[in-house]
């Protein structure tokens, strides 16, 4: 049988190189199991918090995980909407936030989060940081 044959083995492990195209999001079964992680404390009881992620690669093919954002206070959860970091958010004064937009594993445009609503506005002219 072809495949079988020890050349054949030999010759196609030495075009696969294990390692993804450019550009490629990795295969999210990859993906390690995440835990919620505090990552913050406001005053008032807020508490902000990374929550589940979302697999996505670099222009090299390096893998990374994004996370959301989730703002809690007592038993309400509101995640951010449509921002995934890499970077750990900071706070600003009392009632915000700032956190950068994730775009391919880097840290992208700024954005000022509100604790009270969860809601983002930019901070920035936008666009990847160079």
């Amino acid at each position: 049988m072809l495949l079988r044959s020890p050349a054949l083995l030999l010759a196609l492990g030495c075009l696969a190189r294990g390692e993804p195209e450019p550009g490629a999001v990795p295969d999210t079964s990859l993906t390690p199991e995440l835990t919620d992680s505090l990552v913050l404390s406001a005053p008032g009881g807020v508490t902000v918090w990374l929550t589940e992620g979302r697999a996505a690669a670099d222009s090299q093919g390096n893998a990374c995980v994004e996370r959301s954002i989730e703002i809690r206070h007592d038993s309400t959860r509101q995640r951010v909407p449509l921002l995934y970091t890499v970077s750990l958010p900071f706070l600003l004064n009392d009632s915000t936030i700032r956190a950068e937009l994730a775009d391919r594993c880097r840290p992208a445009r700024s954005y000022r989060v509100n604790l009270r609503t969860a809601m983002p506005t930019p901070l920035d002219s936008g666009g990847p940081k160079p």
